[in-house]
């Protein structure tokens, strides 16, 4: 509401400045009819105006101006190496050269830094001079991963180099969960808080907190990936969706279930193993057992053989969307077989 009536005082203001001619007593009444009319059309022209930048980004704000200021700059120079030809010509021939200059330095300049300035990365560029240069790479760590756990344990093993980098957003969210009316939500969001005690406790893990904000953006997966592009840095993830719009925007990945599915151990068709029968498969005689990796073996015929550890052969190995699936049968079986 105040801005709303700032822009009627504004455009009011400027229809009676066209009264200034009558005032002054120059032009007369139809002078003063034409003043006001012309005051009333820049102003809202102006208030057209404002609104439009409003919905224009400061960055490109910014780019713009830089790149009309180095264009004009550019056209100014342009023309004093052609000076000494134009000596030859009228004197008007100068002015108009150098308003050509001008102008075209300028749009050139304006939208060239408009265009390429999406391929400059000015939070990264303040960073950059804000702080020393690392050597270490940054991994950014999302809600999901530090919620699951792993990452703890993943990051004792020494297999995860450089600095660890939590974000103020990721942590308001998950302050948030653990904060949440429902029981699940809060133990999940109070773990992922117990996650991070532990690994800050650890001494040779560096670990940062940043205050990086992009108040323009409101999605957490997508600050987070802004954020990556900033610091040139991997987000740490288990989040499919996250995963594949990181990808599209060319930032690295660390996804830890895909990580988890390659260091399970390789097993072939006709290798021997021991597992223990846990329960019944849904086919019939089915038993199921599962390795220490959760791994589901099925075994043919191993219904009789629940709540046993027993030896048997692998007949076939199924990947699926949900994991891998291990299809066996009794050792006695095969050999006879």
């Amino acid at each position: 509401m105040p801005e709303s009536l700032l822009r009627v005082l504004f455009v009011i203001l400027c229809g009676g400045a066209g009264l200034l001619p009558l005032a002054l007593q120059r032009g007369g009444q139809v002078g003063g009819i034409i003043g006001v009319a012309v005051g009333l059309i820049f102003g809202l022209f102006v208030v057209a105006l404002e609104q439009r930048l409003r919905r224009i980004s400061g960055k490109a704000i910014f780019y713009t101006v830089i790149g009309l200021v180095l264009g004009l700059v550019l056209g100014r120079v342009v023309f004093a190496a052609m000076a000494s030809f134009l000596l030859v010509f009228p004197p008007f021939a100068g002015v108009l050269v150098q308003t050509l200059c001008l102008v075209g330095g300028g749009y050139l300049g304006a939208l060239v830094a408009l265009d390429k300035g999406r391929e400059f990365n000015f939070a990264g560029f303040v960073r950059l001079l804000k702080e020393q240069p690392r050597a270490e790479s940054y991994k950014l760590l999302d809600t999901s991963v530090i919620i699951d756990g792993r990452i703890a344990d993943i990051t004792e093993t020494g297999f995860l180099e450089g600095t660890l980098v939590i974000p103020q957003f990721i942590l308001r969210e998950l302050q948030h969960i653990a904060d949440s009316s429902d029981p699940l939500k809060r133990n999940r969001g109070r773990r992922g808080l117990d996650i991070l005690q532990k690994i800050q406790k650890k001494v040779d893990i560096r670990v940062e907190i940043s205050d990086m904000e992009f108040p323009e953006i409101r999605e957490v997966d997508n600050k987070l990936v802004a954020m990556a592009k900033a610091l040139n840095a991997k987000i740490v993830t288990n989040d499919f969706n996250l995963n594949k719009v990181a990808e599209l925007h060319g930032v690295g990945v660390l996804n830890i279930n895909e990580l988890t599915n390659a260091l399970r151990p390789v097993v072939l068709p006709g290798e021997d193993m021991r597992v223990y029968v846990l329960k019944e498969g849904k086919e019939y005689n089915q038993g199921i057992a599962y390795l220490d990796d959760g791994t589901m073996v099925v075994v043919d015929n191993g219904r009789r053989h629940i709540g046993q550890t027993i030896d048997v052969c692998v007949t076939s190995v199924l990947q699926t969307t949900a994991g891998r699936m291990i299809f066996s049968r009794l050792k006695e079986e095969a050999e006879a077989a």
